[in-house]
């Protein structure tokens, strides 16, 4: 079998399996946006890491090194956001071809720089070195988060209603503007300088009302069944009531978006909705519920639909 008929989350369960049988030593790892470290006060760390690999998540060609070094900072605390946690710190790795112009060097470090001070997130340290090749970016981000306000993929039950944080599909959109030569579109700016909602999910993180969360790096799809998986349940989803500025299937299918996935208790749904936007100046978006079974259920306008949709691949 090769890499690539195993998939991403294939390659995850192999990783999972093999490492099963090693202690965790009371520390929560594979199955969350972040691993889960309990330092005994009443609080835990949260520790996410996520690698940009040229040619597979960016082109030098298409992306410029400012927008780039926020992005590979972006990716990480969208991790820490949705685990309800406020960051804390972060770690940079990179692997560099030698004949890389400093100048480029200093203005993702520039980037980088810019979305760190905006929320206040030191960098503690890293790794440099040489590539015979492609570049290679690999951010390591530390949050730290109450016990009680730890948001979980697993915490779904029956009933609950489904939120997003924003539309879908625009960085999808953007991808496909790029690579159709409209580099100036305003889905172009989405891909290559996201918006990690990271005062929003520490507030959500804050409210009892919330029960399972994650980021939509992957597509709807998708994550949503990671959340479905974990909580032994399934959903129902209003195609029509999708939030998106583009087609309903980048809006499902398109990755990093990297919005806030969410599900609430039904009864205090209306007065989160309310106080979020009375915080936020932006709408929760209610897009379906969750649901006993498994798998997710596609309707719209209350008729139930097939649609073949095939979520984001890294492979």
């Amino acid at each position: 079998m090769q890499l690539n008929e195993l998939g991403e989350f294939g390659l995850i369960g192999l990783i999972r399996e093999k490492f099963a049988s090693v202690s965790a030593a009371g520390y929560e790892g594979i199955g969350d946006d972040c691993a889960v470290m309990p330092c005994g006060d009443g609080t835990s760390l949260v520790v996410t890491t996520d690698m940009l690999i040229e040619e597979v998540h960016f082109r030098l060609c298409t992306t410029d090194p400012y927008r780039l070094g926020r992005k590979s900072l972006a990716v990480n605390l969208s991790d820490i956001a949705a685990m309800g946690a406020a960051p804390a710190a972060s770690f940079l790795s990179i692997a560099l071809p030698p004949d890389t112009a400093v100048e480029w060097v200093e203005r993702f470090l520039d980037g980088y720089r810019s979305l760190s001070s905006e929320f206040f997130v030191p960098l503690l340290g890293g790794d440099t070195t040489a590539s015979p090749g492609q570049l290679a970016i690999s951010v390591t981000a530390v949050g730290r988060v109450p016990d009680s306000e730890i948001k979980r993929r697993a915490s779904a039950r029956p009933g609950d209603r489904i939120f997003v944080t924003g539309t879908l599909g625009d960085s999808a959109q953007g991808l496909a503007d790029l690579r159709e030569g409209r580099p100036g579109t305003e889905f172009v700016a989405a891909h290559l300088d996201p918006k990690p909602y990271v005062r929003e999910g520490v507030w959500l993180g804050k409210q009892r009302a919330v029960r399972a969360m994650m980021d939509l790096s992957d597509g709807l799809a998708s994550d949503l069944g990671h959340i479905l998986k974990a909580s032994g349940a399934g959903a129902e989803i209003s195609v029509e009531r999708i939030p998106t500025r583009t087609t309903v299937e980048l809006a499902v299918t398109g990755g990093e978006d990297y919005r806030l996935l969410l599900t609430t208790d039904p009864d205090e749904a209306d007065a989160l909705i309310e106080r979020y936007a009375q915080r936020f100046g932006t709408p929760l978006y209610e897009i379906g519920r969750i649901i006993e079974g498994s798998g997710i259920r596609w309707k719209e306008n209350g008729r139930a639909i097939r649609p073949r949709w095939q979520g984001f691949r890294h492979f």
